[in-house]
């Protein structure tokens, strides 16, 4: 079976989460606290080495991390991966684009005034500013168009969404975007997430990859 060692407030440990259950796998999710040290324990760094979750032990027991390369691995040869070359690239651009432009300040956001108690407006205006252009960029994609590559729900479309639709949390209104509050029900809707809460109190981050 499926090992997922995962901080369970994580969006980048959720990807993974709603892929195994979107494609109905078998899998046992093993909480693993970042704030408790959990991920600098021998046994999680023998897992990975960089100490991030998710990390996962496949079913002949090799191992894998980063959320992004989890979900594509288990998804292979699914749904939730286009078929022609193009969209497959086009949502790779998505994922990277995830990773390097829009988790970086939406999830840092969220973390500094939800887990660190920091205000809204003494957070980093770059940071903000950063943030909302990321939704900005996503509410333009969604604008006319329900998922971000092709006619339905893609991996682009799980992994953007896990940090978006906790935006709200970081002091960024999700109200100003109604694009994308549309594609995220759309999305919630395709991926049968039951609720918009993390799993339980936590948190992943900043060594959640």
């Amino acid at each position: 079976m499926l090992k997922v060692y995962g901080d369970s407030i994580s969006g980048n440990c959720l990807k993974v989460k709603w892929t195994a259950e979107y494609l109905g796998l078998d899998y046992e999710w093993i909480e693993t606290g970042v704030l408790d040290g959990a991920t600098r324990s021998p046994e999680f760094l023998a897992i990975n080495p960089a100490g991030q979750v998710p990390a996962v032990i496949l079913a002949d027991g090799r191992t894998l991390a980063q959320s992004n390369a989890i979900i594509l691995y288990l998804a292979d040869g699914s749904s939730l991966i286009p078929d022609t070359p193009y969209d497959r690239a086009r949502m790779l651009e998505w994922l990277f684009w995830e990773q390097y432009s829009h988790e970086p300040y939406v999830a840092v956001a969220r973390f500094q005034v939800r887990y660190l108690g920091k205000p809204v407006a003494e957070l980093d205006p770059k940071l903000v500013d950063r943030a909302r252009s990321a939704l900005q960029r996503l509410d333009r994609a969604v604008t006319g168009s329900d998922f971000l590559v092709g006619s339905q729900v893609t991996l682009a479309d799980l992994s953007l969404v896990a940090y978006t639709r906790m935006a709200d949390e970081g002091g960024l209104d999700l109200a100003a975007f109604p694009a994308l509050e549309r594609w995220i029900a759309r999305v919630e809707t395709a991926l049968d997430i039951a609720d918009r809460a993390p799993i339980q109190t936590g948190s992943a981050y900043p060594t959640a990859a």
